[in-house]
């Protein structure tokens, strides 16, 4: 069996660093669109809730909430916009 052309081919391999470089591009506009260190802190959350639930002890949406001291319904807002941005369906 040949290996992947993905991890082999020079041009590949560069197509999909710049794919990772635009997802992190945007992923970092979107967290710096929080406008206090609070808001930011909410909107890793929602990232890594999006990405690695099981880094937040798989936490709800309601739990990640009360910490922030706002709605599910304002947190569930976070996810969409963070998926609608970044392109990246949420695990959970």
């Amino acid at each position: 069996m040949s290996p992947d052309p993905f991890f082999t081919d020079p041009a590949q391999k560069d197509d999909g660093r710049e794919l990772a470089r635009e997802v992190l591009r945007r992923f970092l506009i979107w967290m710096a669109e929080g406008a206090t260190l609070e808001e930011r802190g909410l909107r890793a959350s929602v990232a890594l809730w999006c990405i690695r639930p099981d880094l937040l002890n798989d936490a709800t949406l309601e739990q990640i909430g009360d910490i922030a001291g706002c709605t599910k319904q304002a947190v569930h807002q976070l996810v969409e916009n963070f998926r609608l941005t970044t392109g990246l369906t949420p695990c959970t």
